[in-house]
């Protein structure tokens, strides 16, 4: 397609650029404010915060396979993309208004349902736009404005907080939903290839490659499996350690708390830009499992040094470690994913498949941090967390194969418009 139609596939690459950017504060909703917003507004303890939060991301983990599977099905990827952006913002703002356990269970449990449409339909309108020589440069790419948009919001988010209080967090997800839905009606229609969106090499292989069902392939393809299983430990580790940081920064200084939390936000974010960068620029030449072993090991490191102060700097310096490991996973997480589903029409389903499994990780997370919170303290939980990490990367280096397509020369292997629409992705 980009080959073809080049002047249209810049135009939704620059589309594609504002989207990933502005989506990227409307993607996880409330994200960790809901934490310090519940903690310091609503006096929630930290296991009842806990419940509220696994409950909406058990809501996600149920719809996350059928949105793989409506992605792979429908060809109005556009439309999905902006209706999921609407009901994660009116169901965010909603909070405040409606601030007991059961309408804020409700409300998340609506939006992490809808924002689990994201992740797929991004990485399957990159795929059907660039195919797969580009895939990974434009994955980068989509990582690299996505935490951008995450470090400017975060940084509006806590001058905001500073002035304003934490409530400001609802306002700024609701602007940037509104632009997030100019920038998805944006990308043109006709520059998608909805065959090689879902993993094939064109519209007349669809019927001869086509798997029967996203769960099969998951059984079925051994090194899915075990990718699926170490992106879970992943997730299991990673997902509670930003919240219980903004509830400890919280707990030390109630006026501070959100703006602190911002602090951090933008200090991993920042971070993650460049790695993101890296991965689209060498995952294809060093190896793609290499990158996903090194998020995996950064977590237990980052675990540890939670442990050694309470200051709020040194909590804040720490979460830069975050922005390695966050912004390898995000970048390489969709391209082994793309690796392994090649030309199956499947590649929806099995992102799906994956997601579902490191969200059971995540719903786990902050429940089981909660408790050992309340039962042991904070350094209790983020060395336990970090072990949870380490033990994903023994599986990772010891059953994960290298995953990159690799032709008889040794080289990645790259299709017929692998350099045009390399140029396109990286413009």
């Amino acid at each position: 397609m980009s080959s073809q139609y080049p002047d249209q596939a810049k135009r939704a690459g620059r589309a594609l650029d504002a989207a990933n950017f502005f989506l990227a504060d409307v993607r996880d909703g409330l994200g960790p404010y809901l934490a310090v917003y519940l903690l310091t507004e609503q006096h929630w303890d930290e296991a009842r915060i806990g419940v509220v939060m696994s409950i909406a991301t058990i809501a996600g983990i149920v719809a996350q396979t059928p949105a793989g599977a409506l992605v792979d099905a429908i060809r109005a990827k556009r439309l999905v993309m902006a209706l999921a952006a609407v009901m994660v913002t009116l169901a965010s703002l909603s909070l405040p208004l409606f601030p007991t356990f059961l309408p804020v269970a409700v409300s998340q449990g609506i939006a992490q349902a809808a924002a689990v449409i994201f992740p797929p339909a991004i990485a399957a309108v990159s795929l059907g736009i660039f195919g797969h020589a580009a895939f990974t440069r434009r994955i980068g790419r989509n990582e690299t404005f996505n935490h951008a948009g995450n470090a400017v919001a975060a940084g509006l988010a806590g001058v905001s907080a500073y002035w304003f209080g934490p409530t400001v967090v609802f306002y700024l997800l609701g602007a940037m939903a509104v632009a997030s839905l100019v920038s998805i009606l944006a990308i043109p229609e006709a520059a998608i290839d909805h065959d090689l969106a879902r993993g094939l090499h064109g519209a007349e292989s669809s019927r001869e490659h086509e798997q029967p069902t996203g769960l099969g392939v998951l059984l079925s393809c051994r090194p899915l499996l075990v990718f699926a299983i170490c992106t879970a430990l992943f997730h299991l580790s990673n997902a509670a350690m930003l919240p219980l940081v903004g509830q400890k920064l919280a707990l030390q200084d109630k006026n501070m708390g959100t703006s602190l939390m911002s602090a951090c936000i933008v200090a991993a974010q920042l971070v993650m830009v460049p790695f993101a960068m890296l991965v689209g620029a060498k995952a294809d030449r060093w190896g793609h499992k290499r990158f996903f072993l090194a998020a995996l090991l950064i977590l237990p490191i980052r675990g540890a040094l939670y442990t050694l102060s309470d200051n709020p700097f040194w909590l804040v310096g720490v979460q830069l470690l975050d922005g390695v490991g966050a912004g390898i996973f995000g970048a390489i997480f969709p391209v082994i994913v793309a690796d392994l589903m090649r030309n199956t029409g499947r590649f929806n389903v099995a992102q799906g498949a994956v997601i579902t499994a490191q969200s059971i990780g995540a719903a786990l997370s902050t429940t089981l941090a909660g408790f050992v919170v309340v039962g042991a303290g904070y350094s209790a939980a983020f060395i336990g967390l970090g072990a949870v990490a380490a033990i994903g990367a023994v599986i990772c280096l010891l059953a994960l194969p290298e995953t990159r397509q690799v032709g008889d020369d040794g080289r990645r292997a790259r299709g017929k418009t692998a350099a045009s629409a390399s140029a396109i992705a990286a413009e």
